[in-house]
């Protein structure tokens, strides 16, 4: 199933900083890519692990807003990220996203990252808490 991208009001701010795009987004699958510039690296040159745990929130959380849609939103509660390969500047990079649960309360998305070669740079899982309409995030 193809989505589309994702709407504006799920994407900006961290979003737009790290440089990401979203060619799909559904509540069945979500796809991010960037290109890892200087902004992205830590001091010895290699892709920063923080920027891989906020795409695979980020792709996770977009997933799991579009599958919950207007029954309520979602925050982010664990976030536990692996990571099995360095990237340096120039290296391209794709995050798919796809939920391992999804329950009345909570839901629980797989994020794999791959370089251009298809190779497993990280692997993310994150926890999202469903909150209902009477429900505030914060």
């Amino acid at each position: 199933m193809t989505g589309t991208p994702a709407p504006p009001a799920l994407t900006g701010g961290l979003f737009d900083l790290l440089g990401l795009e979203m060619p799909e987004a559904s509540g069945d699958r979500v796809v991010v890519r960037w290109t890892v510039g200087p902004e992205h690296l830590q001091p010895v040159g290699l892709l920063h692990g923080g920027v891989h745990c906020a795409v695979v929130e980020t792709a996770a959380s977009v997933g799991a807003a579009l599958w919950l849609g207007d029954r309520g939103s979602v925050v982010g509660v664990s976030n536990s990220t692996d990571f099995f390969r360095a990237a340096r500047e120039g290296t391209a990079l794709t995050a798919t996203a796809a939920p391992l649960h999804r329950g009345r309360s909570q839901q629980v998305w797989a994020v794999e990252v791959v370089d251009e070669h298809g190779r497993r740079v990280a692997r993310g899982q994150v926890r999202l808490q469903n909150l209902d309409g009477a429900d505030r995030a914060g």
